[in-house]
């Protein structure tokens, strides 16, 4: 009897084994934080979270924002990174973090970006808030626009860089992971300015010229060998936060902290987070490169269409699932009627993994085809005769 007993519960313990195997079951790291979140990057996939949407308030991680908006204005060409910035007695009297510049003092705003990505100026951030809006008040409501534009939909500014400690200055865990996707994805070059340790300005005043050196905030660049950005925050109310980017191993992942005791924690929080990450993800990516065939049009000026893929697919796995056996269809309508806008959705490329979807990839016109008329009827059929 002790024997069968034995022998049953050696049997369910290696079933055990074999389906946390297969399904790659784990348990979230054990996080200091009351509130987290981790995502991956370019698919905006969470792996693990823990009150992602209670409103905190967010300290210098507002920042982040400010960033965003400078560099799509940079994108536009409305601005440029030569433009010279004038610091006015306001932004010159922000009170905590700040890279002293004195009112008058002119810097580019190449140097403005590394005082607020760097060093965390509240006084650099003012700078060029008025500088692209007239006024701190007027740059953030563009900031609340593009929150309500990304659907950070738990998120609410009354300054530029996270001074204010008003209930009506708010965010969360979700809407900052959001806007630091935002922010990387749609300008990399972030990272040129977030990887900086130290580095040096010049301030120029009547004075004379003197230098200041930027020491960065994010200890993560030291402590985390894959460290890419991002900001960090700190305030009596908020506590500790910071929003954290690493890439490894082709994987890039975002960690949110907010609420953390202390400042050493913020950095464990983000690196326990991390590790958990890449312990469990594994990344499925087709660049969709391969031609298409061209495909009937009918009524057309053009008798067929080129395709194209909007894009490439990934998908991101944290089950230990073998990607090897995705599966990818190609589905297109039986017709194909003319007028077609060039972009225009026509059909799909769908993956599956274990028979399930996991995704898909619009397949497009390569260029627009207009309806055809009476005369280019008369011109195929002349065309046709002459072959």
């Amino acid at each position: 009897m002790k024997r069968l007993v034995k022998t049953a519960v050696c049997y369910f313990f290696s079933a055990y084994l074999m389906i946390s195997s297969i399904l790659c079951v784990q348990a979230a790291p054990d996080i200091s934080a009351p509130s987290y979140i981790l995502m991956e990057t370019s698919t905006g996939q969470i792996i693990c979270e823990q009150e992602a949407d209670v409103r905190r308030s967010p300290a210098s991680i507002t920042k982040i924002m400010t960033l965003l908006l400078i560099f799509d204005r940079l994108d536009t060409g409305r601005i440029k990174l030569e433009d010279e910035i004038i610091t006015s007695a306001y932004a010159k009297s922000m009170g905590g973090s700040q890279v002293f510049l004195e009112e008058g003092e002119v810097q580019t705003l190449d140097t403005m970006i590394k005082c607020i990505a760097v060093a965390s100026g509240n006084d650099a951030c003012v700078a060029v808030a008025e500088y692209i809006a007239g006024s701190e008040a007027e740059f953030v409501e563009l900031m609340n626009r593009k929150a309500e534009e990304l659907r950070m939909d738990n998120t609410h500014f009354v300054d530029c860089c996270g001074l204010s400690d008003s209930d009506e200055h708010y965010t969360t865990a979700r809407d900052v992971a959001i806007m630091s996707k935002e922010l990387v994805t749609k300008h990399p070059e972030i990272y040129d300015y977030t990887k900086i340790w130290m580095e040096d300005i010049t301030h120029v005043t009547r004075q004379g010229s003197t230098t200041f050196t930027l020491s960065s905030t994010n200890k993560l660049l030291r402590q985390y060998e894959w460290t890419t950005g991002l900001k960090t925050g700190s305030t009596s109310k908020a506590k500790y936060c910071l929003s954290a980017t690493a890439s490894k191993d082709g994987i890039d992942l975002i960690a949110v902290v907010m609420g953390a005791p202390d400042n050493k924690v913020r950095f464990q929080d983000a690196m326990a987070l991390f590790n958990f990450g890449y312990s469990v993800s594994n990344i499925y990516i087709d660049e969709n490169k391969e031609p298409l065939p061209a495909q009937k049009i009918k009524g057309g000026v053009e008798d067929m269409l080129n395709l194209s893929f909007a894009g490439e697919f990934r998908y991101l796995d944290t089950k230990g699932s073998n990607l090897s056996q995705v599966e990818k269809t190609i589905t297109l309508p039986e017709e194909i009627v003319a007028p077609v806008e060039e972009g225009q959705a026509i059909g799909e490329a769908v993956y599956k993994l274990d028979g399930q979807r996991i995704g898909g990839v619009s397949i497009v016109a390569a260029k627009s085809i207009g309806k055809a008329g009476y005369k280019d009827y008369v011109r195929k059929a002349f065309r046709s005769f002459l072959l």
